[in-house]
C-alpha cells in the first residue's frame, strides 16, 4: 500500500456539523493569510492557493469574501499557530496543528482529547522527526517517468512520484510547492488536482487492528471537535 493511497482525500461528509467545521477552518486560515500577506490573491500567492483549495472543498464564496473583508477591516483577532505531538491508540504517532487566539484554551482542549482516549501528549519534536514536511499533488494520469523527467528538467526538487489506481502523486519538499504547481499547470493547462497541499507525510506507517481501530477513530473525532484544530496528521494504517 503506497503513500499515494494513504494521503488520498476522503469524501467529505455532507452533514451540517462537518460543513460548519470546514467553513470555520478555512475562514480562520484565509483571514490570517490575507491579514499577513494582503487581500489581493493576484499578489498574495498563498491566499490564491488557499482560496482555490477552499472552493474545491465546497466552501461558499461568501464565507471566503467575509474572511478577507475582516482582514481588510483590521479586525482585532490575532491567531497564532500551535503544534502538538504525541502518541495515539495502537502506538500511532500524531501531529496536531492549530490556529488559536487563546493558547491556554487550545492546550486544554487538545490535552483532554488525548487524555480521554488512551493517548499520550508529548513534547515538541516527539514525533515530527518521523514525518517529512512535503507538498503533495495528486491528479489523473499514469506517466510516472514522464512527470518525473518534466519536473527535473524544470529544476524542481522532487522527492518521489507514485502511480496508483490511475492517479499520479508527486511528493516534494514543502518549499517547492509553487514551483511544482507552476511546472505542472504550464505543461498541462487542463490539469485538475485532486490533492494540492502541504502535509506531514509519515516515513513509516503503523498498522492498527481490532479495538485499536475504533479507539483511534474516536480519538481523531475528539481532536476534530476542538474548534482550534486545523489539521491532524498521523501514521496509522487501518
Amino acid at each position: 500500500m503506497g503513500r499515494a493511497f494513504e494521503v488520498r482525500k476522503n469524501a467529505m461528509a455532507k452533514t451540517a456539523g462537518v460543513k460548519t467545521k470546514v467553513y470555520s477552518k478555512y475562514s480562520k486560515e484565509i483571514y490570517v493569510v490575507a491579514k499577513n500577506g494582503g487581500p489581493d490573491p493576484d499578489t498574495n500567492i498563498s491566499l490564491r492557493s488557499l482560496m482555490e483549495k477552499a472552493k474545491k472543498d465546497q466552501v461558499p464564496g461568501h464565507v471566503i469574501e467575509k474572511a478577507i473583508a475582516k482582514a481588510v477591516g483590521g479586525a482585532g483577532e490575532d491567531y497564532e499557530p500551535m503544534r502538538y505531538e504525541g502518541f495515539g491508540p495502537g502506538n500511532t504517532m500524531v501531529i496536531v496543528d492549530c490556529l488559536t487566539d487563546n493558547n491556554k484554551r487550545t492546550y486544554t482542549d487538545v490535552r483532554q482529547a488525548f487524555v480521554k482516549n488512551d493517548a499520550k501528549l508529548g513534547s515538541p519534536g516527539t514525533c515530527a522527526h518521523m514525518f517529512d514536511h512535503q507538498c503533495i499533488f495528486a491528479f489523473e494520469g499514469e506517466d510516472e517517468d514522464g512527470i518525473l523527467e518534466m519536473l527535473m528538467m524544470d529544476d524542481v526538487d522532487v522527492t518521489d512520484v507514485e502511480v496508483e489506481d490511475g492517479m499520479t502523486t508527486v511528493f516534494a519538499p514543502q518549499t517547492e510547492f509553487f514551483k511544482v504547481k507552476t511546472c505542472l499547470t504550464n505543461a498541462m493547462p487542463e490539469i485538475k488536482f485532486e490533492i494540492e497541499e502541504i502535509s506531514f507525510v509519515p516515513q513509516n506507517y503503523t498498522k492498527i487492528e481490532g479495538d485499536d481501530v475504533a479507539a483511534f477513530e474516536k480519538f481523531l473525532a475528539a481532536l476534530e471537535d476542538c474548534d482550534d484544530v486545523q489539521n491532524v496528521y498521523h501514521n496509522a494504517e487501518m
